[in-house]
């Protein structure tokens, strides 16, 4: 389902941290929760706009609860590499953290979800770490009630440097 509000007593019950923007635990790039061994996805993690972005999610947090409980090791030797931070614009990001370097699941691609905290026309979404950007995305509008969606792919995975943040941000008419 879509639009729904997550309800996560059982995960606050749980000690599972949770991203107060999102009302849904703070999640790692294998939807992996601050609770080793628990993965969540769906209107748990975020309320979704469609179906399809919760069938990617879920897709993904099968195969990687799959991949702990298959070789556990592989994915308790993880920390966090990378934390995710919403910059001028944006008001959350999904996940919160990236902690498999490209390697050690065979990650291609890294989809990020966010959303902006108003709206705002003829921008551009940018992604930056350590100053240098990443990747940069021109949208004729973008709003709060919509999700975006943004792909990092394989050379840009490559370029991401452990413990400095990724940020996402708007720029309007080329300046933030």
């Amino acid at each position: 389902s879509v639009g729904l509000i997550p309800e996560n007593e059982l995960s606050r019950e749980a000690g599972i941290v949770l991203d107060p923007m999102t009302s849904g635990p703070k999640v790692n790039d294998s939807m992996e929760t601050s609770m080793e061994g628990v993965f969540a996805c769906g209107n748990v993690v975020q309320v979704h706009d469609l179906v399809d972005y919760v069938t990617q999610e879920a897709s993904l947090a099968g195969r990687c609860a799959a991949e702990y409980v298959l070789h556990p090791s592989d994915l308790t030797k993880q920390k966090t590499l990378v934390q995710t931070l919403p910059g001028k614009g944006i008001r959350y990001i999904v996940p919160q953290n990236i902690e498999a370097p490209l390697g050690i699941t065979g990650k291609e691609v890294l989809k990020l979800f966010f959303r902006v905290d108003n709206v705002y026309e003829k921008v551009t979404i940018c992604v930056s770490q350590a100053g240098e950007v990443l990747s940069e995305i021109k949208k004729r509008k973008v709003s709060p009630g919509e999700m975006e969606q943004l792909v990092l792919r394989e050379e840009q995975l490559k370029q991401l440097k452990t413990g400095a943040p990724l940020e996402i941000c708007i720029m309007k008419g080329g300046q933030s």
